[in-house]
């Protein structure tokens, strides 16, 4: 009989692509509907998938809590495992690579808000809690996704021969390609009590800068490709009013201080894993867009 997992936040970018990765290995999908008793919904299933995020970082240090604690409530009850995605806002800026064994020093609140919550999930996995897989990745890459910042600021220029860079063009960036990140989750899932209760396990993906971008685009669309600094003058006008850009202003730091995370933890647990190739993630961001290969 196949296995159950709950998704919550399927309708988003890490929650639609778990759910897609876990039908593909078999798996059967229940996807939450929001503001219905989560136990309930976890009852009889061995996964529960937490893709729930406020859009927008809407209201984070309020409601990242209160997910946090619905999602540890529903997986005692259910005994289902619970898979969490993990970003880098916790390491604030420690030397890299950052790994599991790397300090917890965010710089800022959001970055906190998020220790907190990976601290609760850490410390209700190894009090006989359900067991927690965090499985941490860069910022999201996904084609179809015209929310994500990829798509919405960096290439959303493209076809006019721009790529916009949010900081230093030349600092090393950590990306997670979600197909990608949702494949190693399921494998990650599929390893059952091989992991360790608490399993905090880095996604490297792929790191590049925005100049190495441009450089890839450039060959793979046949088109000249400048970078443009993005005027950063404009969140600090816009954040009273705009929330967004008041919440992405917090996190701009990211853009110019170079990071990525360590391949190795993953290696270990999942040695036959493979990325998609770099070329062929941006090739697929540019049809997106209306490009077309060189």
């Amino acid at each position: 009989m196949a296995q159950t997992a709950l998704v919550l936040g399927s309708s988003g970018g890490f929650g639609g692509q778990a759910a897609l990765a876990l039908q593909a290995a078999g798996w059967r999908v229940s996807r939450y509907k929001r503001g219905t008793d989560m136990a309930a919904a976890a009852k009889g299933a061995q996964l529960i998938v937490n893709g729930l995020n406020p859009p927008a970082y809407h209201n984070w240090d309020k409601l990242i809590p209160e997910i946090t604690a619905s999602v540890i409530a529903a997986g005692r009850a259910s005994g289902a495992t619970v898979l969490v995605p993990g970003n880098v806002y916790p390491y604030g800026k420690e030397p890299g690579p950052w790994g599991p064994d790397t300090p917890h020093r965010p710089v800022s609140r959001k970055g906190r808000i998020r220790a907190v919550m990976e601290e609760s999930y850490r410390t209700a996995a190894e009090s006989g809690g359900p067991r927690v897989i965090l499985l941490r990745g860069g910022d999201f890459l996904l084609p179809e996704a015209p929310q994500m910042p990829m798509n919405r600021m960096i290439l959303a220029k493209a076809a006019k021969g721009r790529i916009t860079a949010l900081g230093d063009p030349d600092a090393l960036h950590a990306y997670a390609y979600l197909p990608d990140m949702a494949r190693a989750a399921v494998g990650l899932v599929e390893l059952g009590d091989k992991l360790p209760a608490y399993a905090d396990i880095p996604f490297a993906g792929h790191a590049f800068t925005v100049n190495d971008l441009a450089d890839r685009v450039a060959r793979l669309s046949g088109r000249p490709t400048k970078v443009r600094r993005f005027p950063l003058w404009f969140f600090a006008l816009a954040s009273p009013f705009w929330e967004l850009a008041r919440e992405l202003r917090e996190m701009l730091y990211l853009s110019s201080y170079p990071h990525q995370l360590d391949p190795a933890p993953l290696r270990r647990w999942l040695p036959d894993y493979r990325d998609t190739a770099l070329d062929e993630v941006i090739m697929l961001h540019l049809r997106a867009l209306g490009i077309r290969a060189a």
